[in-house]
């Protein structure tokens, strides 16, 4: 008798056989049967790539099930990957920097997405008008994700401390509630809860973007022991999502609808989703210097109990990608990286 697990993977397999039709059957008969991967993701938007991969057949054209599972924040999704309750994660680059320090044994296998979605709002009646209103009061965020980064950099490019203020977590999905019982002074949080406060809380709260212009990496991460396991696997479903990045580079429209419908964004949000958000897989330098950065004001702000910043390139495995999509590596190591392990 089968399994409820593999029950459920043939039925997922049936489905999308009568979505494809027989573009994808021939693919069946060629092997064993698909690889099952558990993703953990945020319900954003964020994993648009693996959406429209799942929506247009690409997975199970690599023979690959994808089940998505969503968490509130990148931190819970590196918490679920590490517990081995997913096997790739999502996640802002932010958590890795905290995982790096901790020396987990993760890595991350590609940058997926750049985004520009984070804002800080104040709420007028508790007589916030002005950036410099902020010192002495209560502010909302999920703390230890790249949000409290941004908040301590925006910060300081206006002349403030991050310790002028009083922080509480409050994760992305509460934001809007707390803010409209004022039971904070004010929230800093991303889409789709941004644009919901602007909204239905409109002329009641002033907003400031506080990323500065520099983008947020959304990275795909893996247990380093799986990943060693199932390095073919991994190609596959890299090669998957850069189908799905050409898909939506020539399918504007059609890869929205499919996202609108996977998070139930509407549509005018949605064009405002697609302006803060830019998927391409990749793995460049840019990342490192962005998570070298991060590390540095951890430790600066004692975060951490460390000194030094981590050798990242210790927690980089581009060798999938490297055999899916080479000019999209652009990582540099150098012949002496050995002496800084």
């Amino acid at each position: 008798m089968a399994s409820y697990r593999q029950l459920i993977i043939i039925c997922m397999i049936l489905s999308s056989f009568i979505a494809l039709g027989t573009e994808a059957c021939y693919s069946i008969n060629d092997r064993n049967g698909p690889d099952y991967i558990e993703f953990g993701a945020i319900p954003s938007g964020s994993a648009a790539l693996v959406y429209v991969a799942q929506d247009q057949g690409f997975f199970i054209n690599e023979q690959i099930i994808v089940d998505v599972k969503d968490y509130s924040t990148g931190v819970e999704t590196t918490d679920a990957l590490i517990a081995g309750d997913v096997d790739i994660a999502w996640s802002a680059e932010f958590p890795m920097v905290s995982r790096a320090f901790s020396k987990e044994a993760i890595s991350i296998l590609a940058v997926s997405s750049r985004f520009s979605d984070q804002y800080l709002f104040g709420l007028k009646k508790h007589g916030i008008k002005m950036v410099s209103d902020l010192n002495g009061k209560t502010i909302g965020l999920p703390l230890n994700t790249i949000g409290e980064f941004y908040l301590a950099r925006f910060l300081e490019l206006n002349g403030m401390d991050i310790k002028e203020l009083c922080l509480i977590d409050v994760l992305p999905p509460d934001s809007v509630m707390i803010m409209e019982d004022g039971g904070v002074d004010g929230i800093l949080t991303w889409e789709p809860y941004t644009s919901t406060i602007k909204k239905q809380m409109d002329g009641q709260v002033v907003y400031w973007p506080v990323q500065s212009s520099q983008a947020g990496f959304g990275i795909m991460i893996g247990r380093n022991g799986w990943l060693r396991d199932n390095t073919a696997l991994v190609e596959r479903f890299l090669r998957a999502l850069v189908r799905a990045e050409e898909y939506m580079i020539y399918n504007t429209e059609e890869a929205k609808e499919i996202v609108q419908k996977r998070v139930g964004y509407d549509s005018s949000f949605l064009d405002i989703f697609w302006t803060e958000n830019h998927f391409y897989i990749s793995l460049d330098q840019s990342l490192i210097v962005a998570m070298e950065d991060e590390a540095r004001w951890m430790i600066n702000s004692d975060l951490t109990k460390e000194q030094k910043v981590p050798y990242f390139l210790d927690y980089i495995y581009e060798e999938p990608l490297k055999n899916v999509k080479p000019d999209a590596v652009n990582i540099i190591r150098r012949q002496t990286e050995n002496e800084n392990k």
